[in-house]
């Protein structure tokens, strides 16, 4: 069965760093874009951080620009976020999924997630 793995959760305080991990399994990554989403209880499930397959292009959610970083290691097939300076409203569920390109709209392949809890 096609899906991803999360780890690296945990309950922080304010200003500390976590770093997520996201193996695949039953497929390969290479061919693939990546994202990261998020879901926090009551709200919409949002899109993170993204990272292309072809030429690593990474994206990031405005929320989250200059304190997370994106990469992936194909050879490894597991992708990583860097979370630095969390806050509070970091508080969610972590997950990853695949599709063809940072724009689609058919991502795939979701794990069970990793909860990461940011104490104020």
């Amino acid at each position: 069965q096609e899906q991803f793995v999360e780890s690296g959760g945990g309950l922080v305080q304010s200003g500390g760093s976590l770093r997520l991990s996201c193996v695949a399994s039953g497929f390969t990554i290479d061919l693939y874009a990546v994202r990261w989403f998020r879901q926090a209880p009551g709200t919409e499930r949002e899109g993170v951080s993204c990272i292309s397959s072809r030429d690593g292009d990474s994206y990031y959610t405005d929320s989250v620009k200059g304190r997370f970083t994106i990469s992936r290691d194909n050879a490894k097939n597991t992708v990583y976020l860097q979370m630095n300076n969390l806050k509070p409203e970091d508080t969610a569920v972590y997950y990853c999924a695949v599709d063809d390109y940072c724009s689609g709209q058919e991502w795939a392949y979701w794990g069970q997630g990793t909860q990461v809890t940011v104490s104020s």
